[in-house]
């Protein structure tokens, strides 16, 4: 069974393979949603981007990204700004399939200073 590591949590739990990242993190007590967020949201739709997490290792192991959570982690008002800098490893964990072994940073923090967002993309000129 693949295993999954929560890196904030330094929880470690196995999950039967091709089961959704959300549901067996909230079995696990794993919190994926933080603050109001709790209370609202998507139940697993992936339409709201509140269960994002940060893929660690082992994203070759996690289902590929669908179109809605593309559109949804670059067009969403709770995404849009978090994204930048995190392209490659950022994930809703509700449109996540486990099937193999992965480390993930869930609730990640928002990157208030802006340095990756203020940064020129031409840093020579």
């Amino acid at each position: 069974m693949p295993k999954v590591v929560f890196v904030n949590e330094k929880i470690e739990i196995e999950v039967p393979a091709g089961e959704n990242l959300r549901q067996e993190a909230i079995k696990a007590g794993v919190p994926v949603y933080k603050g109001v967020h709790k209370y609202l949201n998507c139940m697993g739709l992936g339409l709201c981007g509140t269960c994002k997490v940060l893929v660690k290792k082992g994203m070759e192991n996690l289902s590929p990204k669908g179109r809605l959570e593309r559109f949804t982690l670059n067009y969403s008002p709770t995404n849009m700004m978090f994204i930048i800098g995190h392209e490659d490893e950022a994930r809703l964990s509700c449109q996540v399939t486990v099937n193999g072994d992965c480390t993930v940073e869930t609730t990640p923090a928002f990157n208030w200073s802006g340095e990756n967002f203020w940064q020129k993309p031409y840093p020579n000129k």
